[in-house]
Order: C-alpha cells, then structure tokens, then sequence
C-alpha cells in the first residue's frame, strides 16, 4: 500500500466527532453511550451480586430514564474514572455521568447538564480525634480520589498532605491502620465506605465541609444535546421520577431540596514551571530508589532460588520451583494490593515498604529463573575439573559456577533491571507518587498529556540509558572477548 493510501486510511479512522452532531447521531443509531467506572461501586454504577454481568445503580436507573424520554436506548461504557473527560473529548462515548462533579474547571473544558444530585464533602476521622473541620488538618496526611472537590479543596491548603487513591473503599482502610489522618470525600462515600460497621474506629464530622453537585458531561459544541438532557432532568424533577430513583437508592435527603452553584474551589491553572519540573525529579527520584531497593531484593532471592532449584533435593526444589510460579503466575498488582491491604491486619506495612517488598519479591522468580539459565549454560567440564582438583561442591559453586553464570545472565538482568523501573508505576495503587502517576497528575493540571507524557518519557531515558550504558562496560569487562561470531 503506497504511503498516501495509509495516511489517508489514518486519517480516516482517527476522526474524531463532529461538535454539534452528537444528538443527531444519538438519535440515528437509537442509542446514547455513557461513559463510567464500575470500579466507583455502590451506589453509583455496579454488578448485581445476584446477577453478574447486570449493571444496577442509581445511575444506572437515572441514563435509563433520560435514554427512554429521549427515545434511545442507553447503554455503558467502561473507562478508568481519571480519564473520563480526556475519552468524552476524544469520541469514545455521548456524555459522561458517574459522579462528574460540576466544577469550574471542568464547565471550561466541557458542557455540563444541570444537576441531578447535590453532595457535601464529608470529613472522616478516627473515632474520638478532636479533628472539627479542615482547618484543624495542617500537617497531616488526608486521604481523596484524584480530580474531584475534594482534592481542590485540600490543595487550597499547603499545610495538609493530600494522599491520592482511585477507590472509594482504600482511603478509608488506610486511615483506620493510622496511614493517614483524615479522609475528605462525597457524603454518599462517606456514609457508605467509612463511616460503617465494617470501620468502627472511624466517625465523620457532622459538618459539610463543602456542598457541590453531580451533572452530566458533553463534549464543547454538542449544545443540542445539553439542552435536551436539561430539559428531560427538569421533567423528571416536575414528575417526581427523580426523587422517586434517588430515593431508590436510599440517597434523597434535604440537600436535594436546596439549589446550589458550580464547586468554587479556586485552583490555579497549572503551567510547565520550574515547580512542576521539581516535583518530575523527585518523583523520578522515588522512581530509581524504589527500583535500586527492589532488585537488590531481586538478585540475591533469585540467586537462592536459581541454586535450590538447581542443586537442592526434591523438597527444596519443589517449594523453589512453587514461589517461582506463584509470583510469576499473579499480577504484581494483586500481589501489591495483598502485601499493602491484604496482611494490613498482622503486618503494617508503609506505602514505599509494601511497594519494594511487592516488586522485589515479584521480580526474584524472574531473576530465579534467568540465574538458573545461566547455571545451566556452563559446560559440565567445569564442574569436573573442579572436582578434579578437590574442590569442594560448595568451592565449585561459589568460585567457578557463580561468577561465570553472573556473566552469562548480565545482559538480561539489566533488560529486568529497565523492566523494572517501568514496572514501578504500578506502585501508584498503593498512594506512592512515582513518576508516571506525577506525569497523570500533570496531565490533569494542564489538561493536556502531551508536555506531561514527553518529560516523563524524557526522565525515564535519562534513568534507563545511563544503566545500559554500565551494563555494556561491564560485559565488556567481564565478557572477554565481544568480537561477533563469524558466519
């Protein structure tokens, strides 16, 4: 295919929605897609635990009533909550609805409906703080989700430490082990993740913080659709069906009877500054240290799995082999998540603790298994010879097989090495702000994940190269002779 035929297939494929058609195509097609997180749980949008697979929630009974007065079918669409606004922008579904907070940051950036849901920010303390208000909080750790009122509301205050999750049920675990202070969030997460029976060490402040609202998001120019779904939200106010569908879902109390502006949080629209840079090298900086830590984890564990699995007896190889494939076979992610929330209960374990105990133990049975490689590679006269000249098996092992095995397994211990310094990212699950979660942060900030994503990819270079660049030299040093082979 000539290059002009591909670009103009490219092209084609990457256009995006045209502003102002989306009604017209919603009513085409007789369906609106929405756009949520399932992860946001009860009672927004969830599975039926009696019926997987079936999606119940008040929003879900609120899209269902606005798709039938629209006549169109409504219909889900999975996406992580952060990027909501960034797929509504890029086409990927009609509107948005799954806690979409009425800011004025986002009423720049996309239309938003007129509410359907009036919140207040709940502050969640352990039982018996003398915690009141926000302003009692300089100095401490407060847990939030990222991109909601909450978190504009604690990064107005530069005395409190925000800690930034993406679940509604981990902020509040985290503050009944005493990993943090305080939690701030919607009063419909409050009443139904903190302050419950499963967290008796936990009370909430009998204060709104802050009072703001939940709408529907549209994409800039889809004025049309707006207007409709203002309209249809004002007949289910008049009828009652709204009352009727939040009362459903046992969240209609007096605030709903109130009417209330745009969250007034006033964040500065951020901008590439040297602040912004400094806070890219320190999270790069978290990066490296927790990447250093965990393999120095990595190396000597695989070294003794390698060895038993290796010249261990059937017992010892076996439980080798069983580690080796159980964190090989399970995502790291479970494996962080059960280290940090899992064992909360015996072994408290601090963000940056669990995160390079998680990769260190995770990448052990890789490096187990590229050690054992490289013992394996070694031809059997060395071990003859050895024996030969009365050396001991564990003189064998140490002076003649482990230093050539660790010459052999070089190059691909620094290709785990550079894996792992990506794989840390993951470590953001678990509150730890390392340099891919600095870089979505930013993005946020700027709204915009171009300048953001080039300085991360730039500062994951700079911490990659230098390391290959050290592994080239030692090979050389080690490898004795790197002229190619000759065919």
């Amino acid at each position: 295919m000539r290059p002009v035929y591909v670009f103009l297939v490219l092209a084609a494929c990457g256009t995006g929605p045209t502003p102002g058609t989306t009604f017209d195509q919603i009513k085409a097609r007789g369906e609106i897609t929405w756009g949520a997180d399932l992860s946001g749980g009860e009672p927004y949008v969830y599975e039926d635990p009696g019926n997987p697979g079936h999606l119940v929630g008040f929003e879900v009974d609120l899209m269902d009533a606005i798709a039938r007065r629209l006549g169109v079918k409504a219909r889900m669409v999975q996406y992580n909550w952060s990027n909501l606004v960034q797929s509504l922008e890029r086409g990927d579904f009609d509107v948005i609805m799954n806690g979409l907070e009425a800011t004025q940051e986002r009423k720049d950036r996309i239309l938003l409906s007129d509410p359907y849901y009036v919140y207040a920010e709940t502050l969640t303390v352990p039982r018996g703080s003398d915690i009141k208000s926000v302003f009692e909080l300089g100095g401490k750790r407060v847990g939030t989700l990222n991109q909601t009122f909450a978190h504009d509301i604690l990064r107005m205050m530069p005395a409190i430490s925000p800690v930034l999750y993406e679940g509604n049920e981990e902020p509040y675990l985290d503050l009944e082990q005493g990993r943090t202070d305080a939690v701030l969030l919607d009063n419909i997460i409050a009443d139904r993740y903190g302050c419950t029976d499963k967290h008796p060490a936990l009370q909430c402040v009998p204060y709104d913080v802050a009072r703001g609202t939940y709408v529907v998001g549209m994409r800039k120019g889809d004025a049309p659709l707006q207007a409709a779904i203002d309209r249809v939200l004002a007949d289910m106010r008049a009828d009652g069906e709204l009352e009727r569908i939040l009362r459903k879902a046992g969240i209609w109390d007096d605030r709903q009877q109130t009417a209330t502006s745009l969250g007034k949080a006033d964040v500065r629209r951020r901008s590439v500054d040297a602040s912004m840079l400094v806070e890219f090298l320190r999270a790069a900086t978290i990066t490296l240290v927790l990447t250093v830590l965990a393999f120095l984890i990595a190396v000597p564990l695989g070294g003794l799995l390698a060895i038993a699995r290796v010249y261990g007896g059937r017992v010892v190889a076996g439980a080798a082999r069983g580690y080796i494939e159980l964190f090989r076979g399970t995502p790291v992610l479970l494996q962080l998540f059960v280290l940090y929330y899992g064992i909360s209960s015996f072994i408290r374990l601090g963000p940056v603790q669990a995160a390079v105990l998680g990769l260190g133990l995770n990448y052990g049975a890789y490096e187990a298994e590229v050690y054992r490689a490289a013992l394996l590679s070694i031809p059997r006269g060395q071990t003859e010879a050895a024996k030969a000249l009365g050396m001991r098996p564990r003189q064998i092992l140490r002076h003649v097989l482990l230093p050539q095995a660790l010459r052999n397994a070089l190059p691909p211990m620094t290709n785990d090495f550079v894996s792992l310094l990506k794989d840390s990212s993951l470590v953001s699950v678990i509150t730890v702000i390392e340099l891919t979660r600095q870089m979505q942060l930013a993005a946020s900030d700027l709204r915009s994940w171009l300048v953001p994503g080039l300085l991360c990819a730039a500062l994951y270079l700079a911490l990659s190269l230098p390391l290959s660049e050290l592994a080239r030299w030692l090979e050389r040093r080690l490898g004795g002779d790197q002229r190619p082979h000759a065919l």
